[in-house]
């Protein structure tokens, strides 16, 4: 029997005036994070993007636009939305993508270089950069990254580099909660299964029939929602 996801009718909350930093905030659970951010609470939320624009209708939102090519792209990113936010209280990191769908024997080095690159590499500038920040200015905060329950397994022929990047970052909370704790920077990871944001139609093509398939493998016989997984974070923001 299929379970069906009913929608609570109240909004988690996180303190007034928190600087959040979402970044991947133009995904289905970025776009559905900020949302909740801004439903539930009164705070300034960074909704960093790539390519796709988004109308937020909200001042509370400072968009930014920028590519994640290495460490000082990350840096960028960070340093403007401090300087228009005023500071930094946390940061979601959700940005990471799986350009190559082909079979990892096929993989040239370069496709491989760029799923590490975008799955491992900017996550942890990401969160050093941020940590160094909150050091810095004394205040504490939150870095949140994301996992996938592929990892635990090895991934897919068809996702090994990228379940090999998310175990590594895995790896990473755990590192830097142990760092940050003396500094009172929480550090905390999601890890998901397969959840119905769009990412396996935008990264494998997938058809209805595949997503349908995919989802009678959770024994609740269909994919998380993106507002559960905005729902988690936004407690671990709390």
């Amino acid at each position: 029997m299929k379970n069906i996801f009913n929608k609570p009718n109240w909004e988690p909350m996180v303190s007034d005036n928190k600087k959040i930093l979402i970044t991947g905030a133009t995904g289905g659970i970025g776009r559905t994070l900020v949302r909740t951010l801004l439903e539930g609470s009164n705070c300034i939320v960074g909704a960093h993007g790539n390519e796709n624009r988004v109308n937020w209708g909200d001042d509370r939102v400072i968009p930014i636009y920028k590519d994640f090519d290495g460490e000082k792209s990350c840096l960028d990113v960070i340093t403007e939305f401090c300087r228009k936010a005023g500071g930094l209280d946390a940061i979601v990191i959700l940005s990471g993508s799986i350009r190559y769908s082909g079979h990892w024997k096929d993989i040239p080095e370069e496709s491989w270089n760029r799923e590490i690159r975008d799955n491992l590499y900017v996550p942890f500038f990401l969160a050093r950069t941020s940590m160094v920040e909150m050091i810095k200015t004394h205040t504490g905060g939150k870095i949140i990254l994301t996992g996938t329950e592929s990892s635990l397994h090895g991934g897919s022929a068809v996702s090994l580099p990228y379940a090999i990047a998310k175990r590594g970052t895995e790896c990473l909370v755990q590192g830097l909660a142990r760092e940050g704790a003396p500094y009172n920077i929480l550090v905390n990871g999601v890890r998901m299964g397969y959840i119905e944001s769009g990412f396996h139609k935008r990264w494998y093509d997938r058809t209805k029939e595949d997503m349908d398939k995919r989802a009678n493998l959770v024994p609740l016989k269909r994919g998380g929602r993106p507002e559960e997984v905005a729902a988690m974070i936004a407690y671990m923001l709390s």
